[in-house]
């Protein structure tokens, strides 16, 4: 049996302890095999060595949290214990609460959804990660999460944020202004997810050194993206030429995120969207992970969820009808094949009769 204790320096104790104790005793309840006594400053630990560590490092980590002046609820607190419960014994800067990064005015931004974690996951596992999912399930907004962890954390240099600047279904005719001026339209959802993580003085410092770069992806050609962590959003409506102009891009310090829904493909009609065929050929390359989120990650009204399984349904429907009507054409041509064989053999029957 190992004791260890662990007093409280620059904080207040009931910040730790919660109110009602309930948030000590959300440890207490994680950690069975370990006495967890807590008076005034003071928290003494007593158990098995292996599991006094793991406890410890969690309090270490809650008590930092605090002590930077972060939000630590008990829903934090759960998340935290929650790679406990997992097995996951593995201690990185998203353990901290679940917390991906913390933006604007320290507000923490965390993943949502149990995808959104594994997106997390995926990304600290691989260097090319593909995350496919229908609108609102927060594919876009994780990944600029991640660049700024990994930008803060001095993993990267700069971020490039990119997306092909294709319409909408729409024609939006002559655009007045100058290039920037004309596609930023297309980048604005990017725009969004930055405005959420920096002062606008300091984001308008990252674009204007460089150290954060929003561009369409034809401003990608002929570029070695290093030392960078870039996004492709978008990336449903990438012909397979410019998704494979994108990934050679990609050098050996740099990590990337591809988004996309395959449900909302704007390509002109004749051009195929090359994600489809990146996500089948890629799949079995040791360091590309693929990601896919479902209408359970949906993070924005609670209609959007409803509204994306009724078009789910309708397209499998119109599928469904659509294979009825192909297979009704090709009994109909079999038949139409039958009847001139047998019509041919009946004719070639009567003329050898004569």
């Amino acid at each position: 049996m190992s004791e260890f204790i662990l007093t409280l320096e620059g904080i207040d104790p009931l910040d730790l302890y919660g109110e009602n104790n309930a948030k000590i005793n959300l440890i207490k309840k994680a950690f069975p095999a370990v006495q967890i006594t807590s008076r005034g400053n003071q928290v003494k630990l007593k158990g098995e060595k292996a599991y006094l560590e793991e406890v410890k490092t969690k309090l270490e980590v809650i008590v930092k949290m605090i002590a930077e002046k972060h939000d630590v609820s008990t829903q934090v607190v759960e998340d935290l214990l929650q790679d406990h419960k997992s097995g996951d014994n593995k201690i990185s800067p998203y353990a901290e609460g679940g917390v991906i990064v913390y933006g604007k005015n320290g507000n923490p931004i965390k993943a949502k959804t149990k995808n959104q974690k594994n997106l997390v996951t995926c990304c600290e596992q691989n260097d090319i990660v593909f995350a496919v999912g229908p609108a609102g399930t927060g594919k876009t907004y994780t990944a600029v999460a991640l660049a700024m962890r990994a930008l803060k954390s001095k993993l990267v240099k700069k971020i490039i944020l990119t997306r092909p600047a294709v319409e909408a279904g729409e024609h939006l005719g002559f655009l007045p202004g100058d290039m920037k001026e004309k596609v930023d339209p297309y980048l604005r959802p990017l725009y969004d997810a930055l405005d959420d993580m920096l002062p606008a003085e300091k984001l308008n410092f990252f674009i204007t050194n460089r150290i954060i770069e929003v561009a369409p992806l034809a401003f990608m050609r002929g570029r070695t993206l290093d030392h960078a962590f870039i996004i492709l959003d978008e990336a449903q409506n990438c012909t397979s030429s410019q998704l494979k102009m994108f990934l050679t891009r990609i050098g050996p310090s740099a990590k990337a995120i591809i988004t996309g829904d395959l449900s909302q493909v704007d390509l002109p009609g004749h051009q195929k969207s090359g994600l489809r065929k990146a996500l089948h050929i890629l799949q079995p390359i040791s360091g590309i992970g693929q990601l896919f989120l479902t209408s359970e990650d949906v993070v924005r009204h609670r209609l959007v969820k409803e509204i994306i399984n009724s078009y789910d349904k309708s397209d499998e429907e119109d599928e469904a009808e659509r294979l009825k009507e192909r297979e009704f054409k090709d009994a109909r041509y079999q038949q139409q094949k039958a009847t001139e064989k047998a019509s041919q053999i009946a004719s070639y029957g009567s003329t050898s009769l004569d």
